[in-house]
């Protein structure tokens, strides 16, 4: 859950920390490869190039931006296209604490099968935004631990709905998703400033959802459907 600012953090300098693979975990290893399943990039992407909006409004990507990313329907999954800011909340780890992330806080809105936070650094997911007059993501069967498809550099990564975020603020997603697709995972100065597409398959939910391996193989299934039915 975030509270954050370009400004801020242009304004920290670091280094690019670890990208790529990130160790893995009892509760689900991060991917080795940032592209996952059949379905390509370019396949996925061919399928939501034009947008049905069904927000609202429209969300901003940082608090000095404007107005300007829709929630867009499909056949069984909603989109959107925006940057990726990065989410490191959740259990405290040697990435995510509190003097790696200016913003951290030590939970989630979804949580482990055991009833802990999820943890950023190891497990891909997505932040959406809290439920408001704009978009209300449950009325469209998105939920906690629902599995998306996001899309960047030609790389497909499957993640879950992992937390939530500001009522009017669209594009992020944890350390370990960003690290997968080689976007710098520092919470504080990575990122990307867009080219993100994130695509959540309605009525949809990995179990355990701390369980990578099972959002890739759900995700897969679920990719091929889209492709299918749009």
């Amino acid at each position: 859950m975030r509270m954050r600012t370009l400004t801020l953090a242009a304004a920290s300098g670091a280094a690019l920390l670890a990208a790529g693979v990130l160790p893995a975990s009892a509760s689900g290893a991060t991917p080795k490869s940032a592209q996952e399943g059949s379905v390509s990039a370019a396949d996925l992407l061919s399928k939501v190039t034009s947008c049905s909006q069904i927000s609202n409004g429209k969300y901003r990507t940082d608090d000095e931006t404007s107005a300007t990313i829709p929630v867009c329907g499909k056949n069984g999954a909603v989109f959107w296209k925006a940057d990726m800011d990065i989410d490191c909340d959740g259990q405290r780890t040697s990435n995510c604490n509190e003097n790696a992330d200016p913003w951290y806080q030590d939970d989630t809105a979804f949580h482990q099968s055991n009833g802990q936070p999820l943890k950023a650094d190891s497990l891909p997911y997505i932040v959406v935004p809290s439920s408001s007059s704009i978009w209300k993501y449950s009325s469209y069967g998105i939920k906690g631990g629902g599995v998306v498809a996001v899309v960047y550099n030609n790389k497909v990564e499957y993640a879950v709905v992992g937390d939530t975020g500001p009522t009017n603020i669209i594009g992020e997603a944890s350390y370990a998703t960003a690290g997968a697709l080689g976007i710098d995972p520092d919470p504080a100065t990575g990122g990307a400033e867009s080219g993100v597409t994130y695509i959540l398959f309605k009525n949809s939910t990995v179990s355990p959802i701390e369980s990578h391996s099972a959002a890739v193989s759900l995700g897969d299934q679920l990719a091929k459907q889209f492709l299918a039915n749009n």
